[in-house]
C-alpha cells in the first residue's frame, strides 16, 4: 500500500525527469506504479484505424515507480516525507516538517 493517492501533487526524485512536478492521474497498487501528468512522456506510433484514420504519433505519459516520486508540500515549497496523524479516530496524511494535512 502506498501513501500517495490520486490528485496529489508530487515531485520526481529519480530518473531522467528528476525535479519535475505534476499531479498524479492514476495509481496501480498491484504493480506500485503511478502516472504523473507531464512526466515520463513518450511517443507512441499509431497505425491508421477508424478512430484515427491517418495514424501518426501520440504523446503519452507512461507509469513511474512509486519509489521515484515524493509528495510536494505547498507550505514548505519542497518535497516531503509523510507522517500519519490520528485525530478523533480518523487517520490523515500530514507533512513531516510543518504538519500540514494532505487529506
Amino acid at each position: 500500500m502506498t501513501k500517495i493517492k490520486k490528485n496529489d501533487n508530487v515531485v520526481v526524485i529519480q530518473g531522467s525527469d528528476r525535479g519535475k512536478k505534476g499531479k498524479v492521474l492514476f495509481i496501480n497498487s498491484k504493480t506500485n506504479r503511478a502516472i504523473v501528468e507531464g512526466v515520463n512522456v513518450r511517443k507512441k506510433f499509431v497505425r491508421p484505424s477508424q478512430d484515427n484514420p491517418k495514424g501518426g504519433v501520440l504523446k503519452r505519459e507512461y507509469p513511474l515507480d512509486v519509489s521515484n516520486i515524493m509528495l510536494f508540500c505547498d507550505k514548505c515549497k519542497k518535497r516531503v516525507r509523510i507522517t500519519m496523524k490520528v485525530t478523533d479516530k480518523e487517520k490523515s496524511r500530514c507533512c513531516y516538517k510543518c504538519g500540514k494535512s494532505f487529506d
